[in-house]
């Protein structure tokens, strides 16, 4: 079996024409990962829809009832980003059952990539910048609640931090939030993550790596963590949309192959979702994208 991945048909859905989000982007990615080669059909999952018991272990029943009910405001619509519509929740459901579905491939793997997931900026009570369920929350929760792992880090490389998952884990110790994002990009209101690493606008690609490997494996080490939730967002990308950040593709290779690389050594499960990236390109964005998915499959064929 080639790396395991998690797809869903429905983690796409039409959005008003012009609408800066990419949604195509999903189910590109998932094409490239075939056409390509990078894993075969036989190492497909599918996730099932999140049920409201896995949304509400993280979000108010309030705010999972009247967004999925239809019943949202115009201005908590508008802090999310999108319009309403019934297939936008059965979207945003499938992805949070995406992400729970390849945390526990990762644990019996090693490692495992979602082909969507990272909506990090959705708080308990309410959604912002596109994220409307904490996925990657909802999964830790859930693992850490059932008792299959005591230990959880959230590595978190999108170039947004990721500002609900600081807030949902703030008196957690269970789950370690480490955040390395642009300081002067969205959320400008920032939350306090167990590690934060604020950088410059403008950083390249040497600069980001020393950054990085002068806090990730020592603080791999010292979490000690029994799995890894890797946001593997491409904004850092010099030619995102909403990045700020200037990393060429070579330099997200490296950094996935320093993530991916370092927790596969040292036998730490992994589980990588594809967060943020933004590009009227949908093709070149979502090859961007599955270098998360490349360096993966290239580290899963020497286990």
């Amino acid at each position: 079996m080639s790396l395991p991945i998690v797809y869903h048909p429905d983690y796409v859905t039409p959005l008003p024409e012009g609408h800066r989000f990419p949604m195509p982007k999903f189910k590109t990615v998932y094409d490239i990962l075939l056409a390509d080669g990078v894993v075969d059909s036989s190492s497909v999952f599918q996730p099932e829809i999140a049920a409201m018991a896995l949304l509400q272990s993280v979000h108010s029943p309030e705010y999972s009832n009247a967004f999925c009910n239809g019943q949202l405001d115009r201005s908590a619509q508008r802090r999310i980003g999108f319009p309403w519509s019934e297939g936008l929740v059965k979207r945003t459901r499938t992805a949070v059952g995406g992400t729970l579905l390849t945390a526990r491939l990762a644990l019996k793997y090693g490692i495992a990539c979602n082909t969507a997931g990272g909506t990090h900026h959705a708080f308990p009570d309410f959604g912002s910048g596109f994220c409307i369920f904490n996925d990657l929350a909802v999964a830790a929760r859930i693992l850490v609640d059932e008792g299959i792992v005591g230990k959880i880090l959230i590595v978190d490389l999108d170039v947004h931090q990721g500002d609900g998952s600081a807030y949902i884990f703030r008196d957690d110790e269970r789950v370690f939030t480490f955040s390395m994002h642009c300081g002067e990009n969205f959320p400008f209101k920032k939350q306090e993550s167990d590690l934060d690493v604020a950088l410059p606008s403008g950083m390249t690609d040497a600069e980001y790596l020393t950054s990085l490997e002068a806090h990730f494996p020592d603080l791999l080490s010292s979490v000690n963590p029994d799995l890894v939730l890797y946001d593997a967002g491409v904004d850092p990308h010099k030619d995102d949309q909403l990045g700020k950040l200037a990393l060429s593709d070579e330099g997200l290779w490296q950094r996935d192959e320093i993530v991916l690389g370092r927790c596969i050594a040292n036998g730490f499960p992994i589980a990588t979702v594809i967060g943020g990236g933004y590009s009227k390109n949908i093709e070149e964005l979502a090859r961007r994208h599955t270098i998360t998915h490349r360096v993966g499959a290239e580290l899963y064929r020497r286990l």
